[in-house]
């Protein structure tokens, strides 16, 4: 049962760790994880951030939805982010539709990258060490 201001919480925690050892922190997050990591930066938008790297964000008004298990994160809306950005789909994930992801990253403000039939873009994607998700990566934060 995700909950969306635990997730933002724990988005937090993460972040004053990492900036405790390196003060160039980017959020890498897949799924719901997206919306904490959107959550956090527009309640935060002065904490140094680099980057978002925000992979396969589902959509909530989506049929996949699960609108049960995940009830806090139903209202979330996508809202101009105070760093970089950048969001990857899939012309497959059953959770969001291109369309819906695209829209998503020009609400963020963010850069749009397809990238293929990948499904939700994860461990059952057979995507491996995801290299291209790495070179996606190293273009964010060479910005």
């Amino acid at each position: 049962m995700p909950d969306l201001d635990d997730w933002v919480e724990a988005v937090q925690e993460a972040h004053d760790e990492a900036s405790q050892q390196d003060s160039h922190v980017v959020l890498v997050a897949h799924s719901l994880g997206c919306w904490a990591a959107s959550a956090w930066l527009n309640k935060n938008p002065s904490s140094p951030t680099g980057g978002a790297f925000l992979v396969a964000p589902p959509d909530p008004q989506g049929p996949a939805f699960p609108r049960q298990a995940a009830a806090t994160f139903i209202e979330v809306s996508a809202q101009p982010l105070p760093c970089p950005a950048l969001v990857v789909g899939s012309t497959n994930d059953p959770y969001c539709t291109p369309g819906a992801a695209a829209g998503f990253a020009a609400r963020w403000e963010a850069r749009w990258h397809l990238a293929g039939a990948c499904g939700h873009i994860n461990s059952a994607s057979g995507l491996g060490s995801w290299q291209h998700g790495r070179e996606l990566l190293d273009s964010l934060t060479q910005q």
